[in-house]
């Protein structure tokens, strides 16, 4: 049986801080208005949907006390609804869309609401305790560093500069900014206060005219962390090859963090026929993969390699590519290992423009990956993201 996504909705982006325009709307909030958006777009008959499913790293305060059932109660789809939250880190959104769609090919669900959930202004990161970071009985034997070392340690090991991680920052934004202006987002919904009146309209942290000689003024992020800390020292304890450490990473190059929600629509085709809905893409497969806790964020391409092995293909079957950019050395390493270039790697933007709100941001990928695949005529597309303490995740998906 084939899992088919039949939509994919996500909010705007608003800045994960004090000053940002979505402070004031809860997670849930979030959630239900891309529940509601769904319903109204399509007429849905809710009483289909069996369960939703999303994504959230901070599952504490505001996102606490299963925050999936909190938004399909809000939603009115109906007290039938169930709801499950997960977290697997970065990769939350994606995980739920995977997990949706083995359900839907195992038939013991028919259609799921799948996607992820984060507001970091409300709910910073780290607020839920973050224990395998800081229990020393794990962070001590696994020589575990925080994320922006372990990014410095890619670009380090692997040779990208400050010049290379800022230019490949100013691209992203460049290409955000130009898809933005033509209105590439298709999938992309405004946040709107009690009364309807529109609070964000568009994502909040593109930046045009951003160029890599503008951020080369930004100070690294991690240096004093990795000195003081000593960080540096235990990263290259685990890497004594790389000899120094070298900081290249801070606010420009590294993912904004953001509000925002994402959900999409799997179900079976039999699903599709009673809604009256075409599905858009399928989901012909996902994998995970673990990498080395210490270094942690190169699992897009083992994951990327496992997911294409399952599916008979190769890297070159591939017409477009997501890669979440939690830093800039991610994607450059992602690149650098499967060979190929940044012609169809981000075509409009990623995270270093407009954010990564944690637990959202894979089903985020894949909606503006579905847009856009669309839009070229393309057919065959890939979402991949590093993801805490060593993992990697990916799946492929496939036009209708």
């Amino acid at each position: 049986m084939e899992a088919y996504i039949y939509d994919a909705i996500r909010t705007v982006r608003g800045k994960g801080n004090k000053k940002g325009a979505l402070i004031g709307v809860t997670p849930t909030e979030l959630a239900r208005q891309t529940l509601t958006a769904l319903q109204a777009k399509h007429q849905l008959d809710t009483t289909l949907v069996n369960d939703v499913i999303l994504g959230c790293v901070g599952q504490v305060k505001d996102q606490g006390a299963n925050i999936a059932k909190s938004a399909a109660q809000a939603s009115a789809y109906g007290d039938h609804l169930c709801g499950v939250t997960l977290n697997r880190f970065c990769g939350s959104g994606l995980e739920s869309m995977n997990q949706a769609a083995a359900y839907i090919k195992s038939g013991f669900r028919d259609l799921i609401v799948a996607g992820g959930v984060e507001s970091m202004s409300r709910v910073a990161m780290g607020s839920d305790g973050a224990g395998m970071f800081i229990d020393p009985t794990l962070a001590i034997p696994g020589n575990l560093v925080p994320q922006g070392i372990s990014a410095d340690l890619i670009a380090s090991k692997y040779g990208y500069t400050r010049e290379a991680t800022d230019a490949f920052a100013a691209e992203s934004q460049r290409r955000a900014a130009e898809a933005n202006a033509k209105g590439y987002f298709k999938s992309r919904i405004a946040i709107q206060d009690p009364n309807g009146t529109d609070i964000l309209t568009t994502d909040e942290n593109i930046r045009p005219g951003t160029t890599a000689a503008s951020l080369a003024s930004l100070p690294p992020a991690f240096q004093m962390m990795g000195a003081m800390a000593g960080f540096d020292d235990v990263a290259l304890d685990k890497y004594p090859e790389v000899e120094t450490l070298h900081h290249v990473h801070h606010a420009g190059n590294s993912s904004a963090i953001v509000d925002g929600a994402a959900i999409s629509l799997i179900g079976s085709e039999e699903a599709g026929k009673q809604m009256g809905l075409k599905p858009r893409f399928k989901i012909r497969t996902a994998a995970i993969d673990g990498t080395d806790p210490t270094i942690m964020l190169t699992g897009p391409a083992p994951a990327t390699r496992k997911a294409l092995k399952q599916a008979g293909m190769h890297i070159g079957d591939i017409d477009l590519i997501e890669v979440n950019e939690a830093f800039s050395a991610i994607p450059m390493l992602f690149m650098e290992e499967m060979g190929i270039d940044s012609s169809n790697v981000n075509v409009n933007g990623g995270a270093i423009a407009m954010g990564h709100p944690l637990g959202a941001t894979g089903c985020m990928l894949a909606g503006t990956l579905m847009d856009e695949l669309e839009r070229r005529d393309l057919n065959t597309g890939l979402v991949t993201l590093c993801i805490a303490g060593g993992m990697g995740i990916a799946t492929i998906i496939e036009r209708v």
